[in-house]
């Protein structure tokens, strides 16, 4: 969550207020028992260990602590407690990962333990507990007070924060189900941790303490295992995803979106080598992505041309391992780094960084699961070009090299999109027909036909140019788009044409007499113009009544001539 530079000084603010001056008065105030304080190192040695292996369950982070704080509170008084609380912040400031920016985190987490140790002891001393009581029921009535209500206003405390803050909190949350599970399972090695020990002394701390902390250890170990078989499932199911996307920018846009949402980075950066130049080809900021320039020189020079001299991933922990060659894209704030070459063909096309403003917020398996992912985001893009050439194979006509039919069908389907969107004021369409094609044929040959029908595409290609999108219809049918263009202007550009085909010289080839030789020819053409929404406010009907205006106003009115459509 994002806080805001207000609510960060509000945190820090409450700690300086409460808990030094409020750890003075525990002193003063509270009851302690002091008689056996030389055993207070062995529990605050046992609490440490605890706190130093936080496991993961199902997301949530569990951390194995209140049963030794229990206790402690228990035979110490709460004095000791808040003490032992206040060191175990230490490895928990480790695991939290906390660095000059969010060290906001410190402040208020010991603030919450602070307040919780002096609330729950304060309400189990007023319903009557006296520190060092040894009477069993007193014991497990009043620890379990004392952990439960821990646990309660803890979440409390958390919720009103949320609260406050502006977001939406939930008070019961998964992690409170889980802590109550588990303090479940460790509250009775607390209170018996804290009656052995007044028995038997400290021994009583190794027989309990060292198989509850190696079940932590298991737990955490498998705990690891199942994040990692975790991560590792969501980057098979990436890949499937990748492999799925058609078109490249499809495969660019969705990358590194999805692996933000895989790994805790702050910035991603996609950059490509291509003719020996590097460019950065897509580019994320804080969840934005960003239109990022850099001179080839400069990316070159820094670690990320020499991750791709290199061409293995490397995993930086810190700014000062490689702040010496800092890239020029990169804030001066970050600390962690991936550097994750991009093999296609056997062949390093680019580097993925990936950087966060934590120190350690990169762990080495999740870098062997980026690499894989890149291998993934290569194959893909590879795919996708595949893809791209064999449509727009399929979408090309052979022989004139235009557009095709399939292509047009597609593209006049998306043009009457946008001018029911309102994006497009008008479409034209105009049809073409050669005059007296088959003559021409069966006079000069196919080949010469072919050659015909060649150079009548080139023609319109070269006049209509960006305007329009110009294909081949069938046979000796041509069609233009003309997106945002009226009829009146359809027709002015549909004239031009069948002046400029009807003075343009045709070279054929006469092959089917004995001797093969060139000939220059002329030809004229019969041409239909309608338009939407004039005319039509569906795709289809607009080819036909183009069509029909071709053969009815032009092919029966004499040929060489221009018509539009008339309802």
């Amino acid at each position: 969550m994002n806080y805001t530079h207000k609510a960060k000084k509000i945190m820090v603010l409450l700690w300086l207020l409460c808990v030094p001056l409020g750890t003075v008065l525990t002193f003063l105030y509270s009851p302690t028992n002091s008689s056996d304080w030389e055993h207070y190192g062995y529990f605050l040695l046992l609490a440490l260990l605890s706190s130093v292996f936080p496991f993961f369950i199902a997301g949530s982070t569990i951390v194995l602590v209140l049963w030794v704080n229990m206790a402690i509170f228990l035979k110490f008084g709460l004095l000791a407690e808040i003490i032992s609380m206040q060191l175990c912040m230490f490895p928990l400031v480790y695991h939290m990962k906390i660095n000059r920016q969010t060290l906001y985190k410190y402040f208020f987490n010991s603030f919450m333990f602070f307040s919780l140790s002096v609330l729950c002891g304060s309400l189990v001393m007023a319903l009557g507990y006296k520190i060092g009581n040894l009477n069993l029921k007193d014991v497990v009535l009043y620890g379990s007070i004392y952990a439960i209500t821990y646990i309660l206003f803890n979440h409390i405390i958390l919720y009103i924060r949320e609260y406050v803050c502006g977001f939406n909190p939930v008070l019961l949350t998964k992690d409170f189900y889980w802590e109550v599970s588990c303090l479940l399972m460790t509250l009775p090695f607390g209170i018996s941790l804290y009656l052995f020990e007044s028995s038997i002394g400290t021994t009583a701390l190794w027989l309990l303490g060292i198989p509850l902390i190696s079940i932590t250890l298991l737990i955490r170990m498998y705990s690891n295992s199942e994040k990692v078989n975790a991560d590792l499932n969501k980057a098979s199911e990436f890949g499937h995803q990748l492999a799925e996307r058609m078109t490249g920018k499809e495969i660019l846009d969705m990358f590194l979106e999805r692996l933000a949402n895989m790994f805790p980075f702050d910035c991603g950066y996609i950059v490509d080598n291509m003719d020996d130049g590097f460019f950065i080809l897509r580019a994320m900021e804080d969840g934005v992505n960003k239109e990022i320039q850099c001179s080839h020189e400069d990316i070159k020079y820094s670690l990320v041309g020499k991750g791709y001299e290199k061409g293995v991933p490397v995993l930086y922990k810190k700014q000062s391992e490689w702040n010496y060659m800092i890239p020029p894209f990169l804030a001066n704030d970050m600390q962690s780094l991936m550097c994750v070459p991009i093999y296609r063909n056997q062949r390093i096309e680019g580097v993925l960084i990936l950087a966060a403003r934590e120190k350690h917020a990169f762990e080495p398996y999740q870098l062997k699961i980026v690499h894989l992912l890149c291998s993934y985001f290569a194959v893909s893009l590879e795919k996708a070009r595949y893809v791209k050439e064999a449509v727009e194979k399929s979408e090309i006509c052979e022989l004139t090299k235009i557009h095709n039919y399939r292509y047009l069908d597609k593209q006049l389907e998306l043009d009457m999109k946008k001018l029911e969107e309102g994006k497009y004021n008008t479409i034209s369409l105009i049809m073409l027909d050669i005059d007296k094609f088959k003559m021409v044929n069966d006079t000069y040959g196919h080949h010469s036909g072919n050659l015909i029908l060649r150079k009548f595409a080139e023609i319109i290609n070269r006049e209509i140019g960006s305007s329009g999108t110009v294909a081949r219809y069938g046979g000796e049918e041509f069609v233009i788009l003309l997106p945002n263009y009226s009829k009146l202007q359809a027709i002015s550009i549909a004239e031009q044409l069948r002046r400029k085909i009807e003075q343009t010289p045709f070279i054929v080839q006469l092959d089917l007499d004995e001797i093969s030789r060139d000939e220059i020819i002329f030809i004229t053409a019969s041409i239909g113009v309608a338009s939407a929404p004039e005319d039509s406010e569906e795709g289809k009907s607009l080819l036909r009544n183009a069509d029909r205006a071709l053969y009815i106003g032009a092919k029966q009115a004499g040929r060489n001539r221009v018509a539009e459509y008339v309802k």
